[in-house]
């Protein structure tokens, strides 16, 4: 997400993710941290390693434990995978077909998608 902020501000940033910046991933991990977007790319473009930019997120939101962070990183390394009871498995479908990766069975999560999607990039 952070990358996504710098190279939005440099206009490096695809245009296929402008919709969704602040929102989906980036909107679960901001809510988990209890800082707004808004914020966030703010004290982003302010400058500073990804260390410091989530320093400041348990600064100014919250600071989760260890267990509260397995549980999410758990849950966002998965998603995607079997997720039909709120349509993420769906939503991860659409994603494929929609990039031209509707033939690739080895996507099975986001995460997969994030990663071949973001080779592909310039």
């Amino acid at each position: 997400m952070l990358d996504k902020i710098r190279r939005h501000a440099d206009g490096m940033l695809s245009t296929d993710y402008l919709e969704h910046l602040g929102r989906g991933s980036d909107g679960r991990c901001c809510r988990f941290l209890q800082v707004t977007y808004a914020a966030l790319v703010e004290r982003v473009l302010a400058g500073g390693t990804d260390e410091q930019v989530l320093e400041w997120c348990f600064e100014q939101g919250r600071r989760p434990n260890d267990e509260e962070i397995n549980i999410f990183s758990s849950f966002a390394r998965k998603r995607g995978w079997r997720d039909d009871r709120d349509g993420g498995t769906r939503a991860l479908e659409a994603h494929k077909e929609a990039n031209g990766l509707g033939n690739r069975p080895d996507i099975v999560t986001f995460f997969d998608f994030y990663e071949v999607d973001e080779s592909r990039q310039p």
